[in-house]
């Protein structure tokens, strides 16, 4: 008995396992054919990436030889500092915000355009004013993820205050709940699905931003690393360049799941 359970558990994995392997193999089958036919030299398929790259920068990818010359390991970690602080004041500004403009319908309807307008700028389209601004290269950058993912942050967060039912609100009104009550026992625990959401798409964002942002001016990171070796313009550089964008989306995968999984724990203790 023990044994069919065990049979069955196994080709239930395999089974869950299937189109993973059948997808990814086919994109890998289809990436060295286009690399057949385009040349290795201009774009180097699977194997040619791996073997390129291998050492030092897949075996060793926290070396540092000073300067900007690090492993992908260290330039993820620059980049993902960036994040961490454009993102978190983002985060901040944004659901403060957002939560104006949510309970105070007059502020909300009057400022809707000027976001609107806002939200729609490219995010590079931000960074020669902000270099003007702040006359650094790394505080620029910081503030281009900011400016990036603040706007999901601010419209999630005053849509989900708008979208309290009635019944919530007539509770209130007959408890008569203070503001702050109000805004603990209903308001909160109400809205953090559509916080976490804006929160999940702005992470998304800043990673996007901060990538292209360093492409153009910044001392170290993922972005700059992908810029530089397309300079460098090396026999690996292709390679490299194919390497980092791998990381970039590995990371930005990490990122979004783990906002998720917040958002998932943090719903539960709300509720």
């Amino acid at each position: 008995m023990e044994r069919r359970v065990k049979r069955r558990s196994r080709l239930s994995g395999l089974k869950g396992a299937m189109p993973y392997a059948v997808c990814i193999g086919g994109f890998l089958l289809l990436w060295a054919a286009l690399s057949l036919v385009i040349g290795s030299g201009r774009l180097p398929g699977p194997v040619n990436v791996i073997a390129e790259t291998w050492d030092p920068y897949i075996i060793h990818p926290f070396f540092d030889d000073g300067g900007t010359s690090k492993g992908l390991g260290w330039q993820i970690l620059i980049s993902l500092q960036r994040v961490a602080m454009g993102y978190g004041l983002a985060a901040v500004a944004g659901i403060a915000i957002g939560g104006l403009l949510g309970l105070n319908r007059f502020v909300g309807k009057g400022f809707d355009p000027v976001i609107q307008v806002l939200r729609t700028v490219p995010p590079l389209a931000w960074f020669p004013i902000s270099l003007m601004v702040f006359q650094d290269a790394n505080t620029s950058a910081i503030f281009v993820i900011f400016i990036t993912a603040i706007w999901p942050i601010i419209i999630n967060t005053a849509v989900g205050i708008r979208e309290i039912p009635q019944d919530y609100i007539n509770v209130a009104r007959v408890l008569r709940l203070r503001k702050a009550e109000y805004i603990r026992n209903i308001v909160i625990p109400a809205t953090v699905p559509y916080v976490f959401t804006g929160l999940r798409i702005s992470v998304g964002l800043a990673w996007l931003a901060i990538v292209a942002a360093e492409m153009l001016k910044a001392d170290g990171g993922i972005g700059y690393f992908i810029w530089d070796a397309y300079n460098a313009g090396g026999d690996s550089s292709s390679s490299q360049i194919i390497l980092a964008i791998v990381y970039v989306g590995l990371v930005g995968l990490a990122l979004d799941r783990l906002v998720g999984w917040l958002g998932r724990r943090v719903a539960r203790g709300a509720s």
